[in-house]
């Protein structure tokens, strides 16, 4: 079959280990998802240049993902590795697949940090004019959205999805992933990140479904949570997470409590504990500081006041003892005086003049 572009083996019993013959060159998707394969991706597959979409998930496939994937199968537009029991770390060689929409390697056993390259996926941070012609957009595709498994069909051209969910990840989620302005679900759930969620989060403004529960995140959460317009579907529970909760826009629709179950710290709508306690601290904590700083102020107009009375009876004394000092000041007064009177009646009088003269 030297012209097979499509290959779907898709839920059925198959099992062993997956064929080195199915490695055709002349393959564009390969689907064998939901069976019983056993064992490594072959290395042949790495053969498959023009390979855009590939899915070996709910399978019982082993070992660590291939660097090849991304050195080879430069043309992917879907990478669906989920639910295996994969290993190692997410290679850094899936920043060079440039077409990649759909990145799916939840529930495996990866460890180490997320390649902050990732946010660097041109197909998820800015969007090609020829994109949605593409005919791959007619597969199917099954994805965990909103936390429930759905099924798309016939318009993959909108979806673009990132889900690393179930592994054991760890480090800071990379603010570079931000900049993936294109993404409509994100799933960073059930990892070991810590450290806290990137500040500038509001520029993913696709943002449909993020799930970043079950965590080990710390600190507040982003205002600029609240600029994610289209978010329908958002979980922060089960992390460390504190402070008042963003409201405006689309979070204010956001009404379920359980979204932020388990952050100890949190308060505001719309959990039932309100930040009142919160904010009552902070005007004892000023007035702690401004009994503090009582004898500083005290100290500050005694010197005021000290400097005023050197100041005053250094000119003043000095006059009284010194009576040729206290003439020439006198003398000094009076001629200041005059020539001020003489300049006023010099001003009236040609004010005067210009009137009558009118």
């Amino acid at each position: 079959m030297e012209n097979l572009v499509t290959m779907r083996f898709s839920s059925n019993q198959l099992c062993g280990a997956i064929p080195i013959s199915i490695a055709l060159k002349t393959l564009q998707r390969l689907r064998l998802n939901n069976n019983n394969f056993i064992g490594e991706i072959p290395r042949e597959l790495g053969n498959l240049r023009a390979l855009r979409v590939l899915d070996l998930g709910d399978n019982k496939l082993s070992g660590n993902v291939p660097v090849w994937i991304g050195d080879k199968l430069t043309s992917l537009i879907v990478l669906r590795l989920h639910k295996k029991n994969f290993a190692g770390k997410i290679p850094r060689s899936l920043c060079k697949t440039s077409k990649l929409q759909i990145l799916d390697v939840g529930f495996n056993n990866l460890s180490g940090s997320i390649p902050r390259c990732l946010g660097e996926l041109p197909a998820m941070v800015k969007s090609d004019p020829n994109f949605f012609k593409d005919p791959d957009h007619n597969e199917s595709m099954i994805q965990v959205m909103k936390g429930v498994d759905l099924i798309y069909t016939n318009n993959l051209g909108i979806l673009f999805n990132m889900d690393l969910s179930s592994n054991n990840i760890v480090g800071e989620i990379p603010v570079e992933l931000t900049a993936l302005s294109m993404l409509v679900g994100l799933n960073l759930s059930n990892n070991d990140p810590s450290g806290g969620i990137p500040d500038n989060i509001g520029h993913m403004t696709a943002l449909s479904s993020l799930d970043l529960s079950r965590n080990k995140l710390t600190g507040m959460i982003p205002r600029s949570m609240a600029a994610l317009t289209f978010l329908s579907h958002l979980n922060l529970s089960h992390n460390n997470l504190s402070g008042r909760i963003p409201t405006g826009y689309q979070l204010q629709t956001l009404t379920d409590p359980s979204i932020y179950d388990g952050n100890k710290g949190l308060c505001g709508v719309p959990l039932p504990n309100d930040c009142s306690n919160k904010e009552e601290t902070t005007p004892k904590s000023k007035n702690k500081y401004k009994a503090t700083d009582e004898p500083m102020r005290i100290w500050f107009y005694m010197d005021i006041m000290s400097g005023f009375a050197t100041g005053f009876w250094g000119v003043i004394g000095v006059l009284l003892f010194k009576k040729h000092w206290r003439l020439k000041f006198f003398m000094f007064v009076e001629k200041t005086i005059d020539k001020i009177y003489v300049v006023g009646k010099v001003r009236v009088a040609k004010i005067n003049s210009r009137r009558d003269a009118a």
